[in-house]
């Protein structure tokens, strides 16, 4: 890193900001400026400005944890393929995203990373910057093996088979001759090492694993988890560690059987980590308060730190999700039943009690490691049923006793929720439900039910208290933070906004609120989807880290998630930091896996992200093999992408997500206005806007790759200043997409093709 002269008689210029930070290898904070500069006292705001002004001029690049870079430097900690090895054996790799092909990366083996990487994988790294455009790597895990191996559907062909991927992204076909089968049979999945040969033509390539039948209903999931790397079987040690295991006794546990806690999850749930119960607080200094207790599986006493059960949670990082399956974190010896609180059974758990005011404002709490026994297993529709009313035969019961008094207390925490002022999202999920015969049988909408939002604010709250209680005691915290939108992002959304007829206050510190605000303004007219949108793409992405930065989108100062360590790893870090804490047993936090968490916060983020990823494709690939019988048919939806090749549509109906290209949109040539998050056309102004009511007819269902394409019927506005501003832009940059109408006259002789 560079030296900053010794004695500097004022506040550092521009120039020499900018000089140290371009010469730093690594991205640097505040803190760290100061340090180097020696600026102290009222110097720190002017610091700020300057680096603010920095920025402002695009001269810098902020990252994670509000760090400062040379402008257009690879983030800290990055994703990056490796692409070959050296004669001298040592690796070399590319980042993976739209940077610039000529960034050199060398990769240096570290000690902690586990197995070597190898050409074609991709791996997590902390980076180091040499030049600018040169780094070194330091492993930090390898996220999936590398492109080497491509997973397709073999299909016959004439002398063999051919490949064809189920990555959309790559609409290569690969040629399988006989010898390369592996007894591999049309029809089937399999994983294929492609191998040398000409330019021209299907690449010749090689089976090395039969994945499965492409007929099997199950296939659609498979071939994401595959393509994700996520590991589906537990290793023989992890398998006998677990047969060990025997439930927990009372012991020294606190007895919470005397508590008529319930679970309250989905109808098809199958592992149950958490159970409530609350009654109005009796004592007189709380009056119209209330008492909560949340009772969480307690995970830690199965899964002990540094053993195999410990490794493979670790490496899982969570559970994943699937229309026809859980591919879980732990086995399901723990997962389904040691540690599920089924009803009427004695289950080990760390459990946190409460105390609320009216308000909904938590004013103290007490951690336990107790032994309870569940009243009854409940779901959302079974408690909105007596919420609502009406009998249910195994909930009504405890109407007065248990549901009634644990609305009551949500009642509070909702007051105090909307009194923080919370980004309030109303995200569709899609929910995908599958028949006996394993197909599709219906797609909706998963209904958000006030026994939704009631375990919700439960949670919240006792993820609050866990985060509280662990800096109370100076304990080590995986927290689950949120920051607060990038400067780039909040100016891109103020354009667009205002664009709109939206003002967001310029010049002072964003809170939910704000959000919120013009979300309600929207609210009720044809602009709510597009602002709802427009802000969720300006948030910043939820991670798992050891420094506290605040939950922007809950409003919260401190938060950490510790009521799902079933399918959760940063939960089960929580519950073993609080054992310490509160000196709960032997088998708390040790301080070598607390010296970790920065490394393990990176990790289990990444493994959250390719859980969503997986997830969101198995659901798109349902979804798509069942509109595939529905091809030349309209549906009504909306635009939820803008490219400059084409529009993405998300149908009411369904929730299923296509591409209208744009090359089949009526004659013209199309710009991608990035303000207005729209298509326009230069020549007409027909206007194709981010959150529009379109129709489209499905023109193409793959289920090969999961891709749909539809061609518009009816959308679209005229829009002249959008065409004006499309007009006076186009020199300057590419159109998005190829004008098929009549050309302008221009008074210029067309020039030769050189």
């Amino acid at each position: 890193m560079a030296r900053p002269p010794k004695h500097i008689p004022a506040l550092p210029t521009k120039e020499q900001l900018l000089e140290f930070i371009n010469e730093s290898p690594t991205p640097v904070g505040k803190r760290e400026i100061a340090r180097a500069f020696q600026i102290k006292g009222d110097m720190r705001a002017q610091l700020r400005g300057l680096l603010k002004e920095l920025a402002a001029d695009g001269l810098i690049d902020q990252g994670h944890k509000k760090r400062v870079a040379a402008r257009g430097s690879l983030p800290e900690v990055s994703i990056i393929e490796v692409s070959y090895a050296d004669l001298d054996g040592e690796l070399h790799a590319k980042p993976v995203g739209d940077h610039a092909e000529e960034i050199s990366i060398l990769v240096v083996p570290s000690r902690r990373s586990g197995a070597a990487p190898k050409p074609g994988d991709r791996v997590l790294a902390r980076l180091r910057r040499l030049s600018e455009f040169e780094y070194e790597a330091q492993p930090i895990r390898i996220l999936k093996p590398g492109a080497q191996k491509v997973l397709g559907l073999l299909e016959e062909a004439k002398h063999g088979c051919v490949l064809k991927p189920t990555d959309r992204k790559n609409s290569r076909e690969y040629k399988i001759n006989p010898g390369d089968m592996k007894d591999a049979k049309p029809g089937q999945l399999v994983l294929a090492e492609p191998l040398p040969g000409k330019a021209l033509g299907p690449r010749p390539a090689r089976v090395v694993e039969i994945v499965g039948s492409f007929s099997d209903p199950k296939a659609y999931s498979l071939i994401t988890i595959h393509a994700q790397g996520i590991p589906v079987e537990f290793h023989e040690t992890v398998l006998a560690e677990t047969e060990k295991l025997k439930p927990a006794a009372l012991g020294k546990r606190t007895d919470l059987r005397g508590y008529p806690l319930v679970t309250i999850d989905g109808a098809d749930a199958r592992d149950f980590d958490d159970a409530v119960w609350a009654e109005p607080d009796p004592s007189e200094k709380n009056k119209g308060g209330w008492h909560l207790l949340v009772a969480i599986a307690d995970v830690s006493y199965y899964v002990k730190a540094g053993g195999a059960l410990d490794r493979s949670a670790r490496e899982r990082g969570n559970s994943c999700y699937f229309p026809d399956r859980v591919v879980p974190m732990l086995p399901e010896r723990l997962s389904n039943d040691l540690c599920s609180l089924r009803p009427n059974e004695d289950r080990a758990c760390m459990a946190v009690h409460m105390w609320i005011d009216k308000n909904g404002k938590l004013i103290s709490y007490e951690f336990v490691r107790g032994l309870m026994r569940s009243a009854a297993r409940l779901t959302y529709e079974q408690v909105q049923k007596v919420l609502d009313g009406f009998e249910d035969e195994t909930a009504s019961p405890l109407r007065k006793d248990v549901i009634e008094p644990l609305f009551g207390a949500y009642e509070a925490l909702n007051r105090n929720r909307e009194k923080r002022g919370t980004l309030e999202l109303d995200i569709p999920e899609t929910r995908v439900i599958l028949g006996d015969d394993g197909q599709v049988s219906h797609i909706s909408k998963r209904e958000r039910l006030d026994s939704h939002k009631l375990i919700e604010e439960f949670m919240i709250t006792a993820n609050v208290a866990a985060a509280l209680a662990l800096e109370k005691k100076n304990r080590a915290v995986m927290y689950r933070v949120h920051d607060s939108p990038s400067m780039e992002k909040m100016e891109a959304l103020r354009e667009s906004l205002d664009s709109l007829g939206y003002k967001l206050a310029k010049g002072t510190v964003v809170k939910p609120l704000h959000f919120t605000g013009i979300l309600k303004q929207a609210a009720g007219t044809e602009k709510t989807e597009l602002v709802s949108s427009l802000i969720l793409r300006s948030q910043a992405q939820a991670v798992y880290s050891p420094e506290n930065l605040g939950h922007f989108g809950l409003a919260l100062h401190s938060y950490a998630h510790f009521t799902s360590p079933i399918r959760r790893y940063a939960d089960l870090l929580v519950h073993r930091s609080l054992i310490s804490a509160y000196g709960l047993g032997k088998d708390g936090l040790p301080d070598e896996q607390a010296a970790e968490f920065e490394d393990i916060g990176e990790a289990i983020s990444q493994t959250e992200r390719r859980a969503a990823v997986a997830e969101r494709e198995a659901t798109e690939r349902y979804i798509t093999a069942f509109m595939a019988d529905r091809i030349g048919a309209s549906f009504k939806g909306r635009i939820n992408g803008v490219t400059r090749f084409g529009l993405f549509v998300t149908l009411d109906e369904t929730q299923a997500d296509g591409l209208v290209p744009v090359s089949t949109l009526p004659d013209d040539r199309y710009f991608h206005d990035e303000v207005l998050h729209a298509l326009v056309g230069q020549h007409t102004g027909l206007t194709y806007t981010l959150g529009e009511t379109v129709t489209v007819k499905l023109a193409e269902a793959d289920k090969v790759t999961g891709g749909m394409v539809f061609h518009m019927e009816d959308g679209g506005k005229i829009n002249m200043t959008a065409r004006k501003n499309a007009r006076r832009q186009a020199p300057q940059r590419k159109s998005g997409g190829k004008f098929r109408g009549k050309p302008r006259k221009t008074g210029r002789k067309p020039q030769r093709k050189r």
